[in-house]
């Protein structure tokens, strides 16, 4: 019998956990108990059992009194975490308009549910957005000035210029991170892999929009190094010639 995922009994509490672990040490270099206890804005007493469960879990190494990291897979499930928070983040707040603090909040509270279909499509509308040639991208702005379903707004002056240009030329050549040399950043358009090396890519982080920047590729061209959102990752070739973009 095949020994169980000790990732099934992640509680969504911690996986907060892992999240802010990763965050800390990306920013600041490093990951002490009073951090973390700050970050979330509990008592330093609260966040030791959670690392011990962690711990026992294989996710994060923890000794106490000692700086606290992740393993390889706390990492991989911390940026599973945040790529949905980063995701439902921007839906909220750039599609439905919500305050940057309530579009965080409401993101907190929905990251955990989320499931892998769901991202999926959600990021599938990101790149509509982004890649469709008949896309009006006033229907936003519309969306937001509209006196019928928008309480807080008091008039629509109903002026809108025509359809807007698309914000890529579908008739180049589409670009992947493989035609970027170290040192050179590209915004993601969209990610055409599929099935579990689609969802993998996504739960990296590499979502529409995103800006990512090749920090060197192997002398056989395999791996692939790259950086974005300040944290590095390692793609495998097939991996990132997958990754469209538009070179910045």
């Amino acid at each position: 019998m095949a020994p169980a995922d000790p990732t099934s009994t992640l509680t969504g509490a911690l996986e907060d956990y892992l999240e802010t672990i990763f965050l800390l040490v990306r920013d600041k270099g490093f990951a002490r108990v009073r951090d973390i206890a700050m970050a979330r804005e509990v008592k330093s007493g609260s966040v030791s059992p959670a690392l011990k469960r962690l711990s026992e879990m294989g996710l994060v190494n923890y000794e106490r009194r000692e700086y606290v990291g992740l393993t390889a897979e706390g990492e991989r499930e911390a940026r599973r975490v945040l790529a949905r928070h980063d995701l439902l983040g921007r839906f909220f707040s750039e599609i439905l308009g919500m305050s940057g603090e309530a579009a965080s909040r409401e993101a907190c509270a929905m990251e955990h549910s989320l499931s892998a279909e769901a991202m999926d499509r959600l990021v599938r509308f990101f790149e509509f957005l982004t890649i469709c040639p008949e896309m009006d991208l006033h229907w936003l702005e519309k969306f937001h000035c509209c006196t019928v379903v928008q309480e807080d707004v008091s008039s629509c002056t109903r002026v809108f210029p025509g359809p807007s240009k698309p914000r890529v030329d579908l008739r180049e050549e589409p670009k992947s991170v493989t035609d970027l040399v170290p040192g050179r950043e590209g915004r993601i358009r969209q990610v055409r892999a599929q099935g579990a090396v689609r969802q993998r890519l996504l739960d990296l982080g590499l979502l529409p929009e995103v800006v990512v920047r090749v920090e060197r590729v192997a002398p056989t061209g395999d791996p692939i190094w790259i950086s974005l959102q300040g944290s590095h990752i390692a793609l495998r070739r097939c991996e990132a010639e997958s990754v469209l973009i538009s070179e910045e």
